[in-house]
């Protein structure tokens, strides 16, 4: 009885364990985790300025391009730093990524971000202390920047979430914050940004099964015009968003 007992109080540990990672997960995804993301409209605000969306198919077709370079661009990142989440990798992948990000605007809106993000993760997930290590290692150094895609790669492995979903996460995240962006600049309603949101799902699994699973070395742009009008963000008159 008492073998019995034992096997079952230790087959109990790994199922709480399993379980309180999921809750550190599905906080990583909370849009109320304060990583300034809804501080950045992924070039949408100046998508308006500059004329290039004037109605919601328009708008549908930004956000299914915001989704194919962030797939190709940024899942290679993702998908490395979970792959290997430490300290070694993080800061190889944010130098390639730094280098490879030419418009300025986009890469200072990945450093707020990353920065925030590993800020907030570092503090909330005590349990994983590699992660303040991380942080205080390379904080002030110069040689991190803390780019958002290897920071959020690194917290999802060290968090437990695979690699592949962790690539679908960001994904997701993302095509939740620029329709979020366009609610707030009035584009779209609460309402029909739920109903977009669940319309371009489809598109979003499409783009992390073009895109998953590949090296950093294999990252590229495939909607370069994004990235020029997203540049042109900082020339607007006025703004409501960072980027």
């Amino acid at each position: 009885m008492a073998d019995e007992m034992e096997i079952g109080h230790v087959s109990k540990k790994p199922a709480h364990a399993a379980s309180s990672l999921q809750w550190s997960q599905w906080q990583l995804l909370d849009s109320i985790l304060p990583t300034g993301g809804f501080a950045h409209s992924f070039g949408l605000e100046a998508a308006i300025g500059t004329h290039m969306i004037g109605g919601s198919e328009d708008l549908r077709t930004f956000v299914v391009h915001v989704l194919e370079n962030s797939g190709s661009l940024l899942l290679p990142f993702v998908y490395s730093a979970s792959k290997s989440p430490d300290a070694n990798t993080l800061h190889n992948l944010d130098r390639m990524l730094d280098a490879m990000l030419t418009n300025e605007v986009g890469r200072k809106a990945s450093v707020a971000q990353g920065s925030a993000l590993i800020r907030v993760a570092s503090a909330a997930f005590l349990e994983i202390p590699s992660l303040k290590m991380i942080r205080e290692r390379f904080l002030g150094s110069g040689t991190v920047c803390f780019h958002h895609a290897p920071v959020f790669g690194l917290i999802c492995g060290l968090i437990g979430l695979d690699s592949e979903t962790s690539q679908r996460a960001y994904v997701f995240i993302t095509m939740r914050d620029v329709i979020s962006a366009a609610t707030r600049l009035n584009l779209i309603g609460p309402l029909g940004a739920a109903v977009l949101q669940h319309q371009i799902s489809d598109v979003a699994e499409a783009v992390v099964e073009k895109w998953k699973n590949r090296a950093a070395d294999e990252a590229c742009q495939t909607v370069p015009l994004l990235d020029t009008i997203q540049g042109c963000h900082a020339y607007l008159f006025s703004r409501l968003f960072c980027s």
